[in-house]
């Protein structure tokens, strides 16, 4: 088939994906409400039609954090992206790698920091989760420092797991339960089963042999229950951000007031979210909180725009609004669980080739001149 739009390779991969990993990518919280919505509300926006204007020579090159991109793109930080295809997380660093944008890896990954780190030869990104186990958190800081990442992500919405019903009625786990409906998942995607029997990667690498106590990891539900610090608070910020040292980006942010405090902690930027739709069913979504986050914030510290993306326009509309960069999930794991690495690749491609045409039939050379003045308002 033709591969000309992301949803192409959505298609793909749950013909390629076991069901409950699939799913686990491709759901949001009880109603999925906000899940809808951070799509729809992209829709709504309508791009000002401009002609006659000079179109040559047009570039997609920006920065992120002070780092230079090929297009104001990264990959989030997506849990258990290595069991959408095997050793995932390698495969999409390595991909984003050669593409020229940022990978996030994910504390939840299959793949360990370390995994990634070998396997790639310039510095990522990771995403941590602050867990009760403080000398765990505090070691994960440091590992990351020593895999050399260049930005730490501290994701700030999931101190409880928004309950995703999904999940729930498959079972999910990581490896699979070997339970008659598992084994049928598992049995009717052989090309998925025969690669993951030839990688050791099927656990949660970055904690299991690391976290105190934990030879074996199966269920990320029962692990962020036991672990994941309900006392969080903006003064951890503080101690996180002393202890890293480095580039800090605080992911999570959906409302006006949380922003403002946000800017006060000193962090390099927020990025605008709603984790997918994955947490809060019934938040706003997450386009929607751009422009007044912008305007309240965006000369402060550099505002960032996570979810709902699933085309280039979806891209440059966030930056219209005033985003200084985006981030994909969905569609870099259905390229992932379609093709691997190359669809990964292909991902990205997608999302350049459709960004590049809209900004040029808007009238515009450079991602970086885009402004509320391209929308239709």
């Amino acid at each position: 088939m033709s591969i000309l739009e992301i949803d192409d390779l959505k298609k793909m991969a749950r013909r390629r994906v076991p069901k409950m990993f699939f799913d686990y990518a491709d759901s949001g919280a009880w109603t999925e409400g906000t899940y809808r919505a951070n799509e729809e509300d992209l829709r709504k926006i309508k791009l000002r039609q401009r002609v006659l204007v000079d179109m040559s020579d047009r570039s997609l090159e920006s920065t992120m954090i002070g780092e230079k991109v090929a297009m104001p793109v990264a990959l989030a930080p997506t849990g258990m992206t290595g069991m959408q295809h095997p050793d995932g997380e390698i495969l999409a660093a390595q991909a984003a790698e050669a593409f020229g944008v940022p990978f996030t890896l994910s504390t939840m990954s299959i793949c360990s920091i370390e995994d990634v780190a070998e396997n790639t030869t310039k510095p990522f990104w990771f995403q941590l989760y602050v867990l009760k186990d403080r000398s765990f958190v505090y070691n994960l800081i440091d590992r990351a420092k020593a895999a050399k990442c260049s930005a730490l992500v501290l994701t700030l919405d999931l101190q409880i797991l928004g309950q995703r019903h999904k999940d729930l009625r498959n079972g999910l786990s990581a490896p699979p339960k070997f339970t008659p409906k598992h084994v049928w998942q598992v049995a009717t995607r052989p090309r998925w089963a025969f690669g993951m029997l030839g990688t050791q990667r099927r656990t949660f690498r970055n904690i299991v042999g690391h976290a105190k106590g934990v030879g074996d990891l199966a269920s990320l539900s029962s692990w962020t229950t036991e672990q994941f610090d309900t006392k969080l608070s903006w003064k951890d910020v503080e101690w996180i951000k002393e202890r890293w040292g480095g580039k800090l980006i605080l992911k999570g942010i959906n409302d006006v007031e949380d922003a403002e405090m946000a800017a006060r902690t000193g962090a390099d930027a927020i990025v605008v979210s709603n984790h997918g739709g994955r947490q809060l069913d019934g938040a706003p979504s997450s386009i929607s909180m751009v422009e007044p986050i912008v305007d309240a914030v965006g000369d402060r510290i550099e505002v960032h725009m996570d979810g709902g993306i699933r085309s280039g326009q979806d891209v440059l509309k966030a930056l219209c609004l005033g985003a200084k960069g985006t981030y994909i999930g969905r569609p870099f794991l259905y390229g992932l669980g379609a093709m691997g690495k190359d669809g990964v690749t292909k991902a990205l491609e997608i999302i350049r080739k459709e960004m590049d045409t809209t900004l040029a039939l808007c009238g515009k050379r450079l991602i970086t001149q885009a402004s509320r003045d391209m929308l239709h308002r």
